[in-house]
């Protein structure tokens, strides 16, 4: 009875052995690298790696020297414009001195005055110093009197009838413009001309009359 209690737990460990070694053997199936993935593996070679770690590099420093440029840019741009709106803040004193010589001007106890005279040469003299000051900072006056309308730099406020001038025509400025470097500080004030109405309507007048005809 011994005998055949051993050989049946023989039998049983020999059967537990053999599972685990098939368990094994499974587990190393699933280890196994799929189909495939062995060869593409074998087809990056190092001379292909290389390549794509220089292509990296490359995009890399691109990215860089962007960045460069794009903050060089800024700082000319800070130190070009860092100004504008202490240049706009200044350009009232042009605009004083201009309604005072107005004033002054209109004033009917100080026409054909040598107070007058006196005091208009002064304002003139501290309005080109100013003028020249800006200048020198790039700050230039806009010329738009006798000029087409140009929406870049003027900005028309009336329309005065005129048929000495083509429509469009700026023939009164009401505020000067300005320009800093190579961009609009601020827009020229102007009125434009346009044709009289009393010749519109008998041009109107008159092809109406054709086509009846």
């Amino acid at each position: 009875m011994e005998k055949e209690q051993e050989t049946k737990n023989d039998n049983k460990n020999k059967s537990s052995d053999n599972r685990s070694k098939n368990e094994e053997i499974e587990n190393q199936e699933d280890l196994k690298p799929e189909p495939g993935e062995e060869d593409n593996k074998e087809k990056i070679t190092p001379e292909e790696k290389i390549k794509e770690l220089e292509d990296k590099l490359a995009r890399a420093f691109a990215e860089m020297e962007n960045q460069r440029r794009r903050f060089e840019k800024e700082k000319d741009d800070a130190y070009e414009y860092g100004g504008t709106t202490f240049a706009k803040e200044a350009l009232n004193l042009i605009d004083n001195l201009e309604r005072s010589k107005q004033i002054l001007k209109n004033d009917e106890k100080l026409k054909d005055t040598d107070a007058l005279k006196k005091t208009i040469e002064h304002l003139e003299i501290i309005n080109n110093d100013l003028t020249s000051i800006f200048t020198k900072n790039n700050i230039k006056q806009i010329d738009c009197l006798n000029k087409k309308l140009d929406p870049n730099f003027h900005q028309a406020m009336i329309e005065i009838e005129d048929d000495k001038y083509e429509p469009g025509t700026i023939i009164q400025e009401i505020q000067k413009g300005f320009t800093i470097k190579d961009r609009l500080l601020r827009p020229s004030l102007v009125g434009v001309s346009k044709k009289t109405q009393i010749k519109d309507e008998n041009n109107q007048q008159n092809s109406e009359n054709s086509e009846n005809k």
